[in-house]
């Protein structure tokens, strides 16, 4: 059956509306990038205790956490258009704050807020675009979102190393994200509120007039498909029997990010303590940026020709070897150490993209808006204890042990991806969702719309 918005082409409107919504993971990638290039003139020019290095580095993921949770909210309350614009009005003025500030407590605190800002992001700026998109374009967009974050890693740590030849540049380093920030907000002016939010709040008219615009003036609310299935609590998620789903997601997206991002907020620092140069430390880490990237294109194009559970079991399982490596052979060539972690930055990249196929598809619809948005704030806090405790380990354990705990942690995640990992290729989104001994039939409590 044809319907004029999911079957609609990709237009102008839907590629920038993609393009201005991946600036909330662009500036989340720069923002825990930037800081870690940024530590090395901020430790010793503010005296910071190893333990006060990890609550900067970590302090940016909390906020993301708590943002990650109100955002849903308050884009559900208020509208997608709105807070499109406002969340990264806060991050501008917050970047800006961070170049004036003469201690750790206030750099702390900044920190926190930008991390809610741009956590607050994700749910404004993934809804509006899932809410616009033709249903055949909406996984690919929505997808390409964790490229954006790899490409905001890479260009902080080059404007980083730039920087880093000035005197206090670190602060100028830290304000930066204020550029893109300001140009991303500038871009999203005039974004027109989504038609489905306005149509929720009573808005017909106002919901018309959108439609029209976008979609052209044969189109109107009697075209836009009914919504299916409802928000669920977490506790009626537990016990609809999906648990067992829950804990999986969590624990292998938790597995898969701790080790990376303790990597980002510190990567020049590890790769210093590793024996490599300042100037190879900064460039090296911007060239694992880079392979990063390449890790998730090219598991974009292998989930479906090798499969979903084969993917992420094998990611977790090259990935740990390599950092196994350099936790074993800390005093290894340098060039040997970079190898090492470039084969770790592309094979981890299967795991990356599956953070965002899994939750979708295990799911039925009634449930997944729900699991998808625990599971990735139970995941930032996985994160953010791993890159606090980074810098303690560096200082208390040495490079070679904190390197085997990442590898162990990365190592879990195999072990659970071997246990419970489906395997999902080929399944209708019914199919994909439906318990083991349960069928996903219409009326069902669980399966009601998830063959839809």
């Amino acid at each position: 059956m044809s319907h004029p918005l999911d079957d609609a082409p990709l237009s102008s409107f839907h590629k920038k509306l993609a393009l201005y919504s991946s600036g909330g993971p662009f500036l989340d990638g720069y923002i825990l990038s930037i800081i870690g290039v940024a530590m090395i003139q901020i430790t010793p020019q503010f005296n910071l205790s190893a333990s006060e290095q990890g609550l900067v580095g970590a302090a940016a993921l909390g906020g993301i956490f708590f943002g990650a949770f109100l955002g849903g909210w308050l884009t559900d309350k208020f509208g997608r258009h709105l807070l499109f614009t406002v969340d990264l009005i806060a991050l501008v003025v917050c970047s800006v704050l961070q170049a004036f500030v003469n201690d750790a407590f206030w750099l702390i605190i900044l920190r926190l807020l930008i991390g809610f800002a741009v956590g607050a992001d994700y749910p404004i700026a993934t809804s509006l675009l899932a809410e616009f998109t033709p249903s055949r374009w909406r996984g690919p967009l929505l997808g390409a979102f964790v490229t954006m974050w790899f490409v905001g890693a890479a260009a902080a740590y080059i404007v980083g190393q730039f920087l880093l030849t000035f005197e206090d540049g670190w602060r100028w380093m830290l304000a930066s994200a204020a550029i893109p920030g300001l140009i991303i907000v500038l871009l999203r002016i005039g974004t027109p509120e989504s038609p489905r939010w306005l149509a929720k709040v009573g808005r017909d008219e106002e919901a018309n007039k959108v439609l029209a615009k976008v979609y052209g003036p044969n189109v109107s609310l009697a075209d836009l498909p009914e919504e299916s299935g409802k928000n669920v609590s977490v506790g009626e998620l537990l016990k609809s029997g999906y648990g067992k789903r829950m804990a999986f997601i969590t624990i292998f997206w938790t597995c898969s990010i701790v080790p990376l991002f303790a990597v980002y907020a510190f990567g020049p620092a590890i790769l210093g303590a590793l024996k490599l140069g300042a100037d190879l430390a900064h460039l090296g880490s911007a060239a694992i940026t880079v392979m990063f990237l390449v890790g998730c294109l090219i598991a974009v194009a292998l989930v479906n020709r090798m499969g979903r559970r084969p993917l992420i079991i094998h990611s977790f399982l090259w990935s740990g070897l390599a950092l196994l490596g350099l936790g074993l052979f800390p005093e290894s060539d340098p060039w040997i150490i970079l190898a090492l972690f470039a084969a770790y930055a592309v094979f981890i990249g299967g795991t990356q993209i599956m953070q965002w196929v899994y939750p979708n598809e295990l799911f039925p619809t009634e449930v997944r808006g729900s699991a998808v948005g625990l599971a990735s704030s139970l995941s930032r806090i996985g994160a953010a204890v791993g890159t606090y405790l980074v810098p303690l380990a560096l200082t208390t354990l040495g490079i070679g042990t904190t390197m085997i705990i990442a590898a162990v942690v990365t190592l879990v995640g195999l072990a659970v991806s071997i246990a419970w990992a489906p395997e999902t290729r080929g399944l209708t989104l019914g199919e994909a969702a439906a318990l083991p001994g349960r069928t996903a039939k219409a009326g069902s409590p669980i399966g009601k719309h998830a063959t839809s």
